[in-house]
């Protein structure tokens, strides 16, 4: 299952989906976890998908985490629940209002 993902050759990124969607598979695929799932999410954790920030961290039964921007969290957030021990959203930063900048010399 060593598929790359066409946009980025992020080797990982694409095994992860295929993972998700074949859930037989999911035992024959090791992930590792690196991030304990109370860590905020910066901006340089990326989407697994597309690169973008994440603003999503699934944490997975099987081990593992899963880290997803807002629009692909949405896109396969009915196949990724059921395989989820946790999931950490902070898309709610994404709507949340600048915080002004004070130019205090």
């Amino acid at each position: 299952m060593d598929v790359r993902n066409r946009r980025n050759g992020n080797v990982k990124a694409a095994r992860i989906v295929a993972t998700c969607e074949d859930k037989d598979d999911l035992e024959e695929n090791t992930m590792t976890t690196t991030l304990s799932p109370s860590t905020p999410l910066t901006a340089l954790d990326r989407c697994d998908r597309c690169g973008a920030q994440a603003y999503v961290r699934v944490t997975l039964t099987a081990g593992g985490d899963l880290l997803f921007c807002g629009h692909h969290f949405r896109e396969h957030e009915a196949r990724i629940r059921p395989l989820a021990a946790s999931i950490q959203d902070q898309t709610a930063e994404l709507s949340a209002p600048a915080v002004p900048v004070t130019d205090d010399l």
